[in-house]
């Protein structure tokens, strides 16, 4: 068998030593020009690929940094780890992805791995309470900051959007628009963003002036199967009984409601029941019925997490910090007044 191409290799080849390959991989900035060169061109001449682990090992440091999501259908999630990877990459920094799928389970295989691989740090989005896993990861030297999660008085940083606020803005928008009967669908509720949507949107609707009735149309998971079957539950109701507005704790859920209820066919939207959702997704604009949304600012969370990460690789006394965005309501056909 043909043994792979070692470093020695490499500086014969160029005609260097072997630390002056070592700096070119490691501290190129003090390495010559001439010298960068003729190394550059002899790895690429041999095909040589350096060991990362064994390159981790010698400046204590990875080159990865690991990212749990909640839900890897929600293409939020995808827009978070784009944001994320986008700032990686300025420096040199891989992001090694796991999806949960909102299941406890893998979420522990997930952080076992990244333990195992000693990432730099990771970023997670987690599915209930975590806290005892990440004290674990602290103490073996790799720090987390919390996405999508607002941390409060944790001992680790986050990034999140302030859906409290967010719920009470849909909810507010649906009474505005003459809705008096809402649902709101969402679950499972060990998902904190669930809990803080419901939250505000019980705000909005006892604030309100006239009667308003909230309901909860709860579901296993936060899927577009899970808001089609919601949906289908809500039509097999005596017309009498029906919302005349469902708030969706996300898009996804969103979307199922809207397909549910187009394709039964006995209620309009928005005329008999106006929708909104949670995220705005790229899919929400172009659904059938353009869906009205919560917009998060999604890249910019996943960036500004990885940002947070570094930071307190560099200076562990740091103290954590939380950043909260705002949401953004975006009206859309979905939520058009009622007549």
């Amino acid at each position: 068998m043909m043994q792979p191409t070692s470093i020695r290799d490499v500086a014969q080849h160029a005609g260097v030593s072997v630390g002056t390959v070592s700096n070119v991989l490691n501290r190129p900035d003090e390495v010559s020009a001439e010298l960068l060169v003729r190394v550059t061109r002899a790895i690429d001449e041999l095909g040589y690929v350096p060991n990362d682990a064994a390159r981790r090992l010698r400046k204590g440091v990875s080159s990865a940094v690991g990212f749990v999501v909640l839900n890897g259908q929600n293409p939020f999630f995808n827009d978070v780890v784009r944001g994320a990877e986008d700032e990686a990459s300025r420096h040199g920094i891989a992001i090694l992805y796991g999806n949960t799928d909102e299941d406890a389970d893998r979420e522990r295989l997930y952080l076992d791995l990244f333990e195992e691989q000693q990432v730099r740090g990771v970023l997670i989005a987690p599915f209930g309470d975590i806290q005892p896993r990440l004290e674990r990861l602290r103490r073996r030297g790799i720090r987390a900051v919390l996405v999508d999660r607002f941390g409060g008085s944790s001992r680790y940083s986050s990034v999140s959007v302030d859906s409290v606020a967010g719920g009470r803005m849909a909810v507010e928008h649906l009474i505005e628009t003459g809705r008096r009967r809402i649902a709101f669908v969402g679950g499972p509720f060990e998902i904190r963003q669930v809990q803080d949507r419901l939250a505000g949107a019980r705000v909005a609707a006892e604030n309100a002036e006239g009667q308003v009735e909230l309901e909860v149309v709860a579901t296993t998971a936060m899927t577009v199967e899970q808001g089609v079957a919601a949906g289908t539950r809500i039509m097999a109701r005596p017309p009498g009984q029906r919302p005349d507005a469902l708030f969706a704790a996300n898009d996804l859920l969103a979307l199922g409601l809207l397909q549910s209820l187009v394709s039964d066919g006995r209620a309009q939207v928005p005329e008999h029941i106006a929708i909104i959702g949670f995220d705005d997704i790229s899919f929400a604009g172009a659904a059938a019925v353009p869906l009205s949304s919560m917009r998060q600012p999604s890249t910019m969370i996943g960036r500004t997490a990885l940002r947070i990460l570094l930071e307190e690789n560099g200076d562990p006394e740091l103290i954590p910090r939380q950043t909260v965005f705002q949401p953004e309501l975006v009206v859309r056909r979905s939520t058009d007044p009622a007549r």
